[in-house]
């Protein structure tokens, strides 16, 4: 397949312009799941990889960042969320094990479905036959715990590499936002970003889309970032 593009057959998603590597900051003991999730991008690593962690802990961001980097090298990649599978047959797992890097996000949200856990078994047992194939998985809990009930599944998510996404801790949250802003030549102080964390949910998707709203309000009303400022703004 010649593609230098995602592959998409059927499938109407896209991958955002804005989730790479190099926009995601990552937290304090991620480094070495980084490391792997670049080396499959690169084809440097023909396993499968198992990630898993809480909703909005960076986990999606990852996925597509892993594939925007094997599209990159002009490697083919196919992203599947299966948080949609009730909308999708498992006919679009047929012949996967074809294409440089597969990343299935969210595959936990098939659990206790037969139909579903069968046809990803036969996927993993594929791709492991393959000799130029990455299989990225993604799932809130690990794969003992995520409620599969086909055993053999779980079996073969435990033959690859684990990786437990670490949260990020408050200061590192700070220093994301601050990095963030500074590259939209804003200025946060760290009164301003603390009162944000302390005010809003936690996660980096939504501190960013609060950040993006408060650097608009910023400019049309020309006022720096303050305190005062943000709660009118934001109405807290």
């Amino acid at each position: 397949m010649a593609s230098h593009s995602p592959l998409q057959l059927s499938l109407p998603v896209y991958l955002p312009d804005d989730e790479t590597f190099k926009s995601y900051y990552p937290a304090s003991g991620n480094d070495e799941l980084i490391q792997s999730l670049q080396a499959c991008a690169d084809g440097h690593i023909n396993k499968s990889v198992y990630l898993w962690g809480p909703q909005k802990s960076g986990r999606t961001h990852l996925m597509h960042a892993t594939c925007a980097r094997a599209n990159e090298l002009h490697r083919n990649s196919f992203y599947l969320p299966l948080a949609i599978h009730a909308s999708i047959s498992t006919e679009l797992l047929e012949g996967l094990e074809q294409v440089d890097l597969v990343c299935i996000d969210d595959i936990d949200a098939i659990a206790g479905h037969p139909l579903w856990e069968e046809a990803l078994f036969d996927l993993y047992n594929r791709i492991a036959e393959q000799e130029n194939c990455a299989l990225v998985v993604s799932a809130s809990a690990s794969a003992i715990d995520s409620g599969f009930t086909l055993p053999d599944l779980v079996s073969r998510m435990q033959w690859g590499m684990t990786y437990q996404l670490q949260a990020m801790a408050d200061d590192e949250k700070l220093a994301a936002l601050q990095r963030r802003a500074a590259m939209r030549g804003l200025q946060l102080p760290e009164d301003v970003g603390r009162f944000l964390l302390n005010r809003l949910a936690r996660d980096l998707r939504t501190l960013f889309d609060v950040l993006d709203r408060l650097d608009k309000a910023s400019l049309v009303h020309q006022r720096k970032l303050t305190i005062p400022f943000v709660k009118e703004m934001l109405r807290l």
